[in-house]
């Protein structure tokens, strides 16, 4: 099973939250888990603003990096980005969000297209695509 990992999977894995024993297990299960290097920023930015130390912050970043494959930004997933656009803004109205997909969503959605993996997130604008593992 190939996994992208985007940040709120990530969260809550540290956070030791019942959807972080979920997160937990799926790695345990995983065969390749992947990263996009944006969810670093967005990891990093988030514990940043609720005024983790930088020891706390480069630990969680370095176990990130042990445990998954960091995805450097790709050509052949950013000619996917219209499609993830399509998908998740439909999504995203079918589900009523009055809030858009971020361009990092985008993003992850085009990166496991590409690598035929499965998205693991709580984002809702990700929840009941069949692309997704969706953390509720």
């Amino acid at each position: 099973m190939i996994l992208v990992f985007d940040s709120y999977a990530w969260i809550e894995y540290f956070a030791g939250t019942e959807k972080g024993i979920i997160v937990k297990d799926l790695i345990e299960k995983a065969d390749i888990i992947y990263t996009p290097t944006v969810v670093l920023l967005e990891i990093a930015n988030k514990y940043s603003r609720d005024g983790f130390s930088q020891n706390i912050i480069s630990e969680r970043l370095r176990i990130i990096r042990e445990i998954s494959i960091i995805d450097r930004i790709r050509d052949e997933v950013l000619l996917l980005l219209r499609e993830a656009q399509i998908a998740l803004n439909e999504n995203a109205r079918r589900l009523n969000l009055k809030k858009k997909p971020s361009m990092i969503d985008y993003y992850i959605y085009a990166l496991a297209k590409n690598l035929n993996a499965r998205v693991v997130t709580g984002d809702q604008h990700f929840k009941g695509l069949n692309i997704t593992i969706y953390l509720e």
